[in-house]
Formats: C-alpha cells, sequence, structure tokens
C-alpha cells in the first residue's frame, strides 16, 4: 500500500528571515504612518471634536425650531438695523461675513508667506487677520447689547418661541469664544513669528496650524449664517 505523499508548503510567499526583521523593525522602531507632525495632527483632532459640539449645537438648533409650537422671531426684523430713517435687515450680519470670510483670505496669504520665510509679510498678515477678528467680536457683542435691549434673553422674550434666545445666545457665544481664543493664538504666534523663533528652528508649521484654525472657525461661521440668519 502506497504512503500518502508529503504534504508541501511553499514559503514563497511567506516572510523570509530577513523580511521580517524588517517588518518587527519598522514596528518596533515607532515610525510614523503618515508624514504629519504630532501637533498638526493634534490640531486635526481637536478640530474633528470641535465638529461634533458644533454639529450637536446645530442639529439641536433644527430641531427646536421645527417643534416648536410657538411662532419663531423672523430674522430679517429680529437682526434689521435702521439708517437713515430705513430698517435694513441683516446688514450687520452681512458686514460681519465679509469680515470673516475676509480674514480667512489674509490668514491663506500668512501661511504662503510663511512657506516662503517671510517672516515680517508673515507677521503683519496674521496681525491684520486678528484684527478682522477683533471687529467681528466687536459687532458681535454690539448684536447681543442691541437684543437685550429688545427684550431677548436665553429664557425668553416678546417676539415669540422662547427657545430662540436660548439658541442664539448658546450658539452665536460659543462661536464668538472660538473667534477670541483664536484672535489671542494669532497674536501670539505674530509676536514670536517677527522676534525671530520660528526663523530659528528653520520651521513656519505654527503659522499653517494657526491657520487650519482660523479656517474651521470661519466655516464654521458660514454654517451658522446659513442654518441661524437666512432660514
Amino acid at each position: 500500500m502506497n504512503e500518502p505523499a508529503s504534504r508541501t508548503v511553499t514559503t514563497d510567499t511567506l516572510p523570509g528571515d530577513g523580511q521580517w526583521a524588517s517588518i518587527i523593525e519598522d514596528y518596533a522602531g515607532d515610525k510614523a504612518v503618515f508624514h504629519i507632525s504630532p501637533m498638526k495632527a493634534m490640531m486635526w483632532i481637536f478640530l474633528l471634536s470641535d465638529i461634533f459640539v458644533f454639529s450637536c449645537f446645530l442639529v439641536g438648533y433644527m430641531s427646536v425650531r421645527m417643534t416648536t409650537t410657538d411662532p419663531w422671531p423672523l430674522p430679517s426684523e429680529v437682526f434689521a438695523l435702521t439708517i437713515g430713517g430705513q430698517s435694513i435687515p441683516l446688514i450687520l450680519i452681512a458686514i460681519m461675513t465679509f469680515i470673516l470670510i475676509t480674514s480667512s483670505g489674509t490668514m491663506a496669504m500668512a501661511v504662503n508667506f510663511g512657506y516662503q520665510k517671510r517672516r515680517e509679510m508673515t507677521a503683519l498678515l496674521m496681525v491684520i487677520t486678528a484684527l478682522l477678528g477683533m471687529s467681528f467680536v466687536g459687532m458681535q457683542a454690539f448684536e447681543w447689547s442691541k437684543l437685550i435691549a429688545e427684550g431677548f434673553r436665553p429664557w425668553g422674550n416678546e417676539s415669540g418661541a422662547a427657545q430662540f434666545g436660548a439658541s442664539f445666545f448658546m450658539i452665536t457665544g460659543f462661536h464668538g469664544l472660538h473667534v477670541s481664543v483664536g484672535v489671542i493664538y494669532l497674536l501670539t504666534v505674530a509676536f514670536k513669528v517677527l522676534r525671530g523663533d520660528y526663523e530659528r528652528r528653520g520651521n513656519y508649521e505654527i503659522v499653517e496650524i494657526a491657520g487650519l484654525y482660523w479656517h474651521f472657525v470661519d466655516l464654521v461661521w458660514v454654517f451658522i449664517f446659513a442654518l441661524f440668519y437666512l432660514w
């Protein structure tokens, strides 16, 4: 009776001794999978968490808006300004949006000059971006004071649904806090750029990281503008 032929295992597709050593070295060497610095990765993680927070706020606002039984105040009337004896709807909000979008352009230019290692232009454009951000926050403070003087509160108002005030002050206040922190962040980085800290390091990556944060703040405002002021 013939004995069964011994089963042979091909090792062509299996790693050899040298290949295993290379694989172990790669995993044990703590090598980066993606070519991205830890600071930039942490900024992306922070922005991702912030996306979840703002998404919850906006989804909650839309749910309240669609389910409330009380009439919702008209944004075109609530956020109107009287100029020259005429009521102009959303004029202040339009100016605020234009300022914030413009600041995103100046920030992009600052990042570009940072890549070119032009210290003075980078710092100047970051300061301009911060000043535009301060203008936005100042206009938002004026808007808040105007609505408070007209009787709007987080717990109620005389123009309709009580949830309007809670949604408005929470969402715009949280975004305004982000803009204020961003202004401080930009001014700090601009000062260090002008002082030559990053030029000595030979790396202006921090300017790009600051730009990521500022562009995110601008993008969030676009959604707030569309859902809160235009709806």
